[in-house]
């Protein structure tokens, strides 16, 4: 009984998010530009966006665990090191700030009160 609640339950979501992780990688890869996986020094952007649509379809399609591990393990490696590394060279990586010092405030540098 716990084993079929298992079965119905639980892996099918593990499921959905697997796929949808693999989505969500697949179109970053796919907006990302081609040079910046040159300069970033990464595998290209033909190679992500085979293995991460490879990804895709066995997990909506085909269902089969070792292989979705292994799409589960090229997505992870995808956001993890791929992705930051061009957001880096794209100019993107500034931590959620767009440039500027310290210092500066929302609506430009603060000064002190000076």
């Amino acid at each position: 009984m716990l084993m079929n609640g298992f079965d119905e339950g639980v892996l099918p979501l593990l499921g959905f998010a697997m796929l949808g992780l693999a989505v969500v990688a697949f179109v970053l890869a796919l907006t990302a530009r081609e040079d910046a996986y040159r300069a970033a020094g990464k595998q290209t952007k033909t190679f992500w966006l085979v293995i991460l649509g490879i990804t895709v379809v066995v997990d909506f399609f085909l269902g089969m665990l070792f292989l979705q591990i292994a799409g589960l393990v090229a997505s992870i490696v995808f956001f993890v090191d791929v992705r930051p590394a061009l957001k880096q060279v794209s100019g993107g990586g500034g931590g959620g700030r767009r440039g500027g010092s310290s210092s500066d405030g929302p609506y430009g540098p603060y000064n002190g009160g000076r």
